[in-house]
């Protein structure tokens, strides 16, 4: 890896509830397309000086083993449903043989969230070696984390209040990422102008009360016109073929393990 190369990689692509769904005999469940098999979503982003992770969820593990991820310089949190956070206690591997903290970007709301289930954690008693040991911070309307320019991308999704990330690598690539989304305020479209790469959360076909549908996620992004646009969070009501066949040149579905170089 260069000095200016950096990359992304899905972790997770799929809903709360993953895909294979336990107990469903659908077509896309039993499918042995492995682009169907989805863990939680989640995404690694690194650079030649920074490894960032985007949400802990419950197949952390499992994805970490898969990819081969063995540092974290911080985790960043989009918002406090579970299957974003409850990986949390995996990341004490990625603690072990520290002195700092690992930090953790949130809105107040969503560290607090973290704060009151893993409250061991944030206590003053936790001294001992193998734990993790975070390092909350608050995010703010733009910060970096070692060479990359992050901006919160406040987005509606039911009544937790969310985010997406906006990325700016030190060679010029840009990169929003908005796994989970019913709608975007018009403030935030602003701040995701000139992308050469959307991420956007789209759950299936049909309409849903807190999640983009397909048609809803391509109609931002023909108004986005970012360079490139790769749909995620994606529900078994979608299979991964005949989506990828039926969409506009330009949108593809991620899927797990996929890598994004970021140039």
């Amino acid at each position: 890896m260069s000095a200016d190369d950096a990359y992304l990689t899905f972790l997770g692509t799929g809903t709360s509830v993953g895909v294979p769904v336990i107990g469903c005999r659908c077509q896309v469940c039993n499918s042995h397309d492995p682009c169907n098999n989805r863990t939680r979503s989640s995404l690694f982003v690194s650079t030649s000086e920074t490894n960032i992770l985007v949400d802990s969820g419950p197949d952390l593990r499992e994805q970490a083993l898969r990819e081969n991820i063995t540092m974290i310089d911080a985790v960043l949190y989009t918002h406090s449903h579970l299957d974003h956070v409850v990986g949390f206690d995996e990341l004490r591997a990625f603690c072990w043989g520290k002195e700092e903290p690992l930090p953790l970007y949130a809105t107040e709301s969503c560290l607090d969230v973290l704060k009151n289930m893993f409250g061991w954690a944030f206590h003053d008693s936790n001294v001992h070696s193998g734990y993790v040991k975070p390092d909350p911070r608050i995010i703010t309307p733009e910060f970096t984390v070692g060479d990359l320019l992050v901006v919160p991308l406040p987005v509606i999704h039911g009544t937790v209040e969310t985010v997406g990330f906006r990325f700016e690598a030190r060679n010029g690539f840009s990169f929003a990422y908005l796994p989970d989304a019913k709608s975007i305020p018009e403030n935030t479209m602003k701040l995701m102008a000139n992308l050469d790469l959307l991420i956007i959360d789209t759950l299936r076909e049909g309409s849903h009360s807190t999640h983009l549908s397909l048609p809803e996620a391509l109609s931002i992004s023909e108004s986005l016109a970012p360079h490139r646009t790769i749909l995620t969070h994606i529900s078994h009501d979608l299979d991964h073929a005949t989506l990828a066949a039926n969409l506009p040149e330009g949108v593809s579905p991620a899927y797990d393990g996929l890598r994004i170089l970021m140039k």
